[in-house]
């Protein structure tokens, strides 16, 4: 059964006015004896989930530590909401949402504050000694596409997922998602990069 909004997530006690509250007291015991279950089950998620998760970060981000952090946002967002999602086969779902609508809002905030400079920084040089030069090209051409068609590729080729999954994850609709993937493999197929390897 989906809550009142509809999205699989059901308002949590105490929230329902004064009633809420007076079974929220007469129930602390169970709310106590419930925690480590969920925190149990939310721990076993992570643990089995992680991996990933940071690969589909990572793609996202392109940036480990930036990856890392987008993936500790989203399942910090994920907990709190734990024990209001009542499909646990969903989760997978709510966290990618999660983590896109986290990268929208962290690259938004940072278009605003990068400022150009005269200088440029000094910037570390990843270590790809593990890579083949294939897939250093294709993460290349990924990363020039723009952020909806980078995402979109993301989750069909690298995370598996369905068109119809995408479009939910993605809050668009499902011939969005087939325009979208389609002319970003269109652009793949003609990249200057890709064409060399």
């Amino acid at each position: 059964m989906t809550g009142a909004r509809g999205d699989g997530v059901t308002p949590r006690a105490g929230h329902a006015g004064t009633e809420g509250q007076a079974s929220q007291r007469d129930g602390g015991d169970a709310v106590r004896m419930a925690a480590p279950v969920v925190e149990m089950a939310f721990r076993e998620y992570v643990t089995t989930r992680s991996g990933s998760l940071l690969r589909m970060a990572y793609l996202l981000t392109r940036n480990r530590a930036d990856a890392e952090d987008l993936v500790q946002a989203a399942l910090a967002k994920t907990y709190q909401a734990w024990d209001r999602i009542e499909d646990h086969g969903a989760v997978d779902g709510y966290v990618r949402r999660a983590m896109v609508n986290t990268h929208i809002s962290w690259w938004r905030r940072r278009r605003v504050e990068e400022y150009p400079t005269d200088e440029i920084p000094d910037r570390p040089v990843g270590d790809h000694a593990g890579d083949s030069e294939m897939h250093d090209a294709l993460r290349r051409a990924i990363e020039r596409l723009p952020q909806r068609m980078r995402a979109a590729v993301v989750l069909r080729y690298y995370e598996d997922m369905s068109e119809a999954e995408i479009a939910d994850v993605l809050g668009v609709s499902l011939g969005t998602v087939k325009s979208t993937v389609s002319r970003a493999v269109a652009k793949l197929r003609i990249d200057a990069d890709l064409l060399r390897g």
